[in-house]
């Protein structure tokens, strides 16, 4: 069973900003996932082991949305 630890999207005239946490059987699966105005794509995954890798994460997490969100982007 999967839960979510920490889930986040934000958007900005049609640009997304999507962050996600999950904890698994085996660890935490993070991903982050952008999408312009152009369609284009990028999602970047990563697998932690260990819950201070989570940590740093989230943290680099929040501090990209609260720059983001100084930048103008909201809350979906």
């Amino acid at each position: 069973m999967i839960r979510p630890v920490f889930e986040k999207t934000l958007v900005r005239a049609g640009e997304l900003r999507s962050y996600n946490i999950q904890m698994g059987s085996r660890g935490w699966d993070v991903s982050k996932k952008e999408v312009s105005k152009q369609d284009d794509q990028r999602i970047a995954r990563q697998h932690h082991a260990d819950w201070h890798q989570v940590e740093r994460t989230l943290t680099q997490f929040e501090e990209e949305i609260a720059a983001l969100r100084s930048d103008g982007w909201l809350d979906s």
